[in-house]
Formats: C-alpha cells, structure tokens, sequence
C-alpha cells in the first residue's frame, strides 16, 4: 500500500497529520530533526495498528532529507502523500535579525518544501497520482514574526508554482493555512487541523483546493 511521509512530525500538527493518515490503514514515515522526536510519534503512529517508520533530518540540511527520503521510499514504497510541516518559529520584528538568520529560517519554512517536492513530485506525476500538502499560516503577515510571515508568503507561491507544474499530470499540490496559534483542546486543535490534511487527500481531482484556512470557530449570539 503506497504510504504517507511527514516532514516536521513533532507534537503539534505533524504527530497528529501522521496519525489521521495511519488511521486509513497508511504506513507512515515520520521525519523530525531529532531522534527522540520523531521516535515519540512513531510510537503514537504504531500504536494504531499500522506502520511507522522514524527518521531523523534537518529540513535545512538537502543531502540529509534526500537521503531520508529515499530511505521511507525504500522501506515502504513510493509514497502517495508527502506532507511537509517543517517550520522555524521565532518572534523577530522587521530589521532585528541580520541577513544570515532570515536565510537561515528560509531554509527550514521554505528550502525544505522545495527539495522535497523536486525529490518526490516528478514521480508522482509520472505515475498520474500523488498529494502533496504543506502546512502554511500567517494569511496576513505579522510583524511581531517576519521571518515567519516572509517564509509563509514564500511558501504559498511555492505552493501555486508547483500546482501549475504538477497539477496537470495528477498531483494535487495544496496549503493548509493555520491561523492561530496551535494547541489541544482549543480552535485550533491539531487533531481537528489534521483532518484538512485528509479531506484534501480524497477530494475528487473536480473539486481540487489550493488553499484551506483554518481559523476559530465562529459562535452564535
């Protein structure tokens, strides 16, 4: 059965993406920086009954998630899902951090999405199937998070360049935008987030989305 990668799989969003798919019965690759990481979601994973495979990567580092990536290739087949949910996330306001550090950061919220969508992409379109999902956020950029607002814009034109490219040939490319900070029990749940990442999934090819935003819930007077 062709499996699901996440990249970025700590506890938050990731962990919980990687569970919603093990839930269909889809072997999972798990990809964090460190080994304690992606190990704790490998056994959240595996405790539904299907596989888990953990990885250890820098989004940042190129030869070091290649090389990741072929090994989840090679240990569970091709993937039909990649999810990239890697991100740096830091409060800095405009002109506080030098150039290095916002190259830095574009590594990780942006770098990192293009080496694995130009690793894994061209063959799913060759096949005439695939998703590929990316985990966006900051619809409005805020100053108080530059970097992360420059990375997120960055992230979203990644996201219709490689719709454009791949759309055609059976790949659906798509965002899903947090807006908000995340945390169990709340709006913004992670659990209730990983469900967009499903829906995108098996949405029919006619009903393709680009984006999906999830914000708080709206309430009733």
């Amino acid at each position: 059965m062709p499996g699901v990668i996440v990249i970025g799989a700590g506890p938050g969003i990731g962990r919980s993406v990687a569970r919603r798919f093990a839930r269909e019965g889809l072997p999972v690759a798990v990809l964090a920086r460190t080994a304690d990481t992606a190990r704790a979601t490998a056994e959240a994973v595996a405790d539904l009954g299907t596989r888990a495979l953990p990885l250890t990567a820098d989004a940042a580092d190129e030869p070091a998630l290649r090389a990741a990536l072929d090994t989840a290739a090679a240990e569970l087949g091709p993937p039909d899902v990649l999810v990239y949910n890697a991100a740096l996330v830091r409060p800095d306001a405009p002109g506080e951090l030098p150039a290095r550090a916002h190259l830095d950061a574009y590594a990780v919220n942006v770098g990192g999405a293009l080496t694995a969508a130009g690793h894994l992409l061209p063959a799913m379109a060759r096949r005439g199937t695939g998703t590929f999902l990316v985990t966006g956020g900051m619809p409005e950029p805020k100053p108080a998070y530059t970097s992360l607002s420059l990375g997120k814009a960055a992230l979203r034109a990644l996201v219709a360049l490689l719709a454009e490219e791949y759309g055609p040939a059976g790949v659906h490319v798509a965002t899903v935008t947090v807006d908000g900070p995340v945390a169990p029990g709340t709006d913004f749940d992670p659990d209730d987030i990983a469900e967009h990442y499903w829906r995108l999934h098996v949405q029919p090819r006619a009903d393709w989305r680009r984006e999906v935003i999830h914000g708080p819930r709206r309430t009733t007077p």
